[in-house]
């Protein structure tokens, strides 16, 4: 496993690269297929591995798997995952279209290893990306170096890890172990005393930040909880029939073919319909048991909003927030033990993407209506983009609902440009 050469290497066994693992299987060739690796950096698949919480649901209709919006008759769907698994029969009798995140995670991961050519490989993490070059310096693959020193040399790269966590800078220099980001929730609670008086500050008024805070207060039952948000308050998600039609794969056409400034209206106003809202049921129960506390005396739900945290400090043992008054215009303090983020994801490129930018030598690349970066001429290799074009491809790009289309339409474009020339004569040379 020094050196591996394939056709296609997919970065992330996560939904999307699952996806594309699925069409590649039904609409490639066998020798496509079979030339086709997906690394992931973890032992197993999880999804939204950060916030795994027994309890959550996925916000999407289980319709929009993996595969069904693209082949409904595929063995690879969320209904044959249920009758594989032999809960096809519970999960009708919830009456719900919405899985719990643990059935998308095992689904996730039936997937995978119900994949017959296409390969997942766990435990290998890429560390960097490096340009294979001709002997008259065109760019004809890629060579990905993983942390393990092996390597593989790929013609067509496919790059679906998603953004990095975004850490406001207001909270940089606070110490690790005092905050924890949405991401790592999971993980990083069960390193606390549950039945510790821990007082915890929630900063972010969307759902994960929700979901933190209403985890925390159930699993603590001594600690304070804090949600502290710029809004005047929680809000649900707007997802009326009409604001949905825009999650559709077809809107994706439209998205695409629109003005740059028109673009940016849109995302605009679809943001509201997903970054910046609570689902009805977890709003509700957050508020009755803030309401329950008030009536008893024993409030340990408390929401702070309208305020900006303009810096973050210790003093001694305490996380001190200075809150500074979005209507008032007055500035406070909150002490606290812990500070937890639901501030979602960095708007900028993933580290490996902007690599693969440098490579090329390009500072603002486009991507085709396919997800393929749209490179100089003398780059022959493919790079294609998975859940981070929605300044193209419009704010569906990063949820699951256009993940089965995407996928097929990523295939059709691959084996449209696959030359017929056997690739990467000179991969060895460069890996040595």
């Amino acid at each position: 496993m020094d050196h591996q050469e394939v056709e296609l290497l997919a970065i992330g066994a996560g939904p999307s690269n699952l996806a594309l693992a699925i069409a590649i299987e039904e609409m490639a060739p066998a020798d496509f297929a079979s030339k086709t690796l997906i690394i992931e950096q973890h032992e197993n698949i999880v999804w939204q591995r950060g916030m795994m919480l027994p309890w959550t649901q996925s916000q999407v209709s289980f319709l929009k798997d993996l595969v069904t919006m693209r082949n409904p008759c595929s063995r690879f769907s969320f209904v044959n995952f249920l009758h594989s698994t032999g809960t096809l029969h519970d999960f009708i009798n919830m009456a719900s279209f919405l899985p719990f995140r643990l059935e998308i995670s095992n689904y996730l991961q039936w997937v995978a290893q119900s994949l017959s050519r296409v390969q997942v490989q766990y435990g290998r993490r890429c560390e960097t990306i490096e340009a294979i070059r001709s002997s008259d310096d065109v760019i004809t693959g890629w060579l990905v170096r993983l942390t393990d020193g092996s390597a593989i040399a790929a013609r067509n790269l496919v790059i679906g890890v998603g953004r990095d966590a975004h850490i406001p800078e207001a909270f940089r220099d606070l110490p690790r172990e005092r905050v924890i980001h949405s991401t790592e929730y999971s993980s990083r609670i069960a390193h606390l005393d549950p039945d510790a008086p821990h007082r915890i500050a929630v900063v972010g008024a969307a759902q994960s930040a929700a979901e933190m805070l209403w985890e925390t207060h159930q699993r603590m039952p001594a600690a304070e909880c804090s949600m502290i948000m710029r809004s005047i308050g929680l809000d649900y998600y707007q997802t009326s029939k009409f604001t949905n039609e825009k999650y559709f794969p077809s809107f994706t056409d439209s998205f695409y073919a629109a003005r740059p400034e028109a673009r940016q209206r849109v995302l605009q106003e679809m943001r509201r319909t997903n970054y910046a809202g609570v689902t009805p049921e977890l709003l509700n129960t957050i508020y009755r048991q803030m309401y329950l506390e008030r009536l008893t005396g024993t409030q340990r739900l408390r929401m702070v909003t309208a305020v900006d945290v303009n810096h973050a400090r210790m003093d001694g043992d305490e996380v001190v927030l200075g809150l500074a008054d979005r209507i008032g215009e007055l500035n406070d303090e909150l002490r606290c033990d812990v500070v937890m983020l639901g501030t979602g994801f960095e708007r900028s490129l993933p580290a490996l993407v902007r690599q693969i930018a440098g490579l090329v030598g390009v500072e603002q690349f486009l991507v085709s209506r396919s997800y393929r970066m749209i490179m100089p001429p003398a780059v022959t290799a493919n790079c294609y983009l998975q859940g981070i074009n929605e300044e193209s491809h419009g704010i569906a790009d990063s949820l699951i609902s256009v993940l089965a289309i995407r996928a097929g339409e990523i295939v059709h474009d691959l084996l449209a440009s696959r030359p017929t020339e056997q690739p990467l004569a000179s991969a060895a040379a460069v890996a040595v």
